[in-house]
């Protein structure tokens, strides 16, 4: 019997101009599409004039899929694998199945595309020669201050994600633990119409956030100490 394939397919972060080719050309040779929000994949399926069949493959049940999409992969299905937005698997659902892919000498191939941590950093003015990615931190303030005291005096710039219910919470963490002048950035809506890069000192940035739009997910990108950005406006 023929093996298949796991796809890793990148989808745009916001805006459907940055969908590279070789995505629809995946997708229209998938034997299915396990995604995040169905809905979501729905429209990108649409915006490509595809139909193929999809499956809801999320935090809550990767562990009882992964096993059984590797196994139909091993009976010769081709499946690509689907974020809302990004890369699959940083960040997102994915880790376990290709951990349970690779295990099984199954191929993965992954589809590059936009990622958001990338992309801010890049745009961002902070050093990128040598950064740590950390995701989404946890939801309590507590924990919050302490990664950020364990990481004063890190050499990298530090990159996070954090959503629209959190963002103020996590900036006054970071200002009361790193300092009013720490330097950092926070990007939101990145692609996307609204697309908005804030750099400069912590304290100052934090009130540029509060004071416009928090809708949107968030990137907040953090200099190593004593770095500094000088402002021109």
């Amino acid at each position: 019997m023929p093996q298949g394939c796991l796809h890793l397919v990148a989808t745009p972060i916001g805006n459907l101009s940055d969908l590279a080719p070789r995505v629809a050309d995946t997708l229209a040779e998938a034997d299915l599409i396990a995604c995040e929000d169905t809905r979501v994949t729905h429209k990108l399926l649409q915006h490509l004039g595809l139909q193929r069949p999809t499956l809801s493959y999320r935090e809550e049940n990767e562990k009882v899929l992964a096993p059984e999409l590797a196994q139909r992969i091993s009976q010769g299905e081709n499946i690509a694998l689907l974020s809302d937005a990004g890369f699959p698997g940083i960040s997102d659902p994915g880790f376990r199945l290709v951990r349970e892919c690779r295990s099984r000498g199954l191929p993965v191939v992954p589809v590059p595309g936009p990622n958001a941590a990338i992309t801010a950093l890049a745009a961002s003015g902070l050093p990128t020669d040598s950064f740590l990615f950390k995701g989404f931190l946890p939801p309590k303030t507590s924990a919050r201050k302490r990664f950020f005291t364990e990481h004063e005096a890190s050499p990298y710039t530090l990159v996070l994600y954090e959503s629209r219910h959190r963002i103020l919470k996590c900036l006054d963490d970071l200002v009361e633990v790193l300092g009013e002048d720490r330097c950092i950035c926070v990007a939101r809506e990145i692609t996307k119409l609204h697309e908005t890069f804030h750099p400069g000192p912590a304290g100052k940035v934090r009130e540029r956030v509060r004071n416009g739009s928090q809708k949107g997910e968030f990137v907040v990108m953090v200099a190593k100490e004593g770095y500094q950005l000088t402002e021109t406006g």
